[in-house]
């Protein structure tokens, strides 16, 4: 089978730190991404795709969103997300990346049409290898 082209950007939200980095480096070593942005806030992740929405060059193709951070938590991110233009929303593709087992965030947010993928944490090489794969 061919070797898949690494996605261009992939965007990180999540206020773990540690988190951060392991799904980085995953994301590095696998190759899965050229570039890896990473936001520790889900404010300060919109801000950056508001920043950048005349500018599809820097907007990530996937976005890695955690559900349980403070202030703007995933289901603020999804329903600020929801406000942008359909350049933003057709390019940028959602998967939450969540250490919650709960089954009602999980239905409220997999119904949501931005999200393509729910993963729990931590990211791995297969987990990585099914989002290529499933396209």
């Amino acid at each position: 089978m061919a070797k898949s082209e690494p996605i261009e950007l992939v965007m990180l939200v999540d206020d773990n730190d540690t988190d951060n980095f392991i799904s980085k480096r995953i994301i590095e070593i696998t190759k899965f991404a050229k570039r890896v942005v990473v936001k520790n806030s889900g404010k300060s992740a919109l801000d950056y795709l508001k920043e950048n929405e005349e500018n599809a060059d820097e907007l990530p193709n996937l976005i890695f969103l955690d559900i349980n951070m403070p202030i703007v938590d995933g289901f603020v991110f999804l329903y600020e997300f929801e406000k942008f233009n359909t350049i933003i929303k057709d390019k940028c593709k959602v998967i939450i990346l969540s250490s919650s087992d709960n089954k009602r965030d999980i239905d409220k947010i997999v119904n949501n049409n931005h999200v393509i993928k729910f993963i729990t944490k931590p990211l791995t090489e297969s987990s990585l290898e099914e989002i290529k794969y499933k396209g």
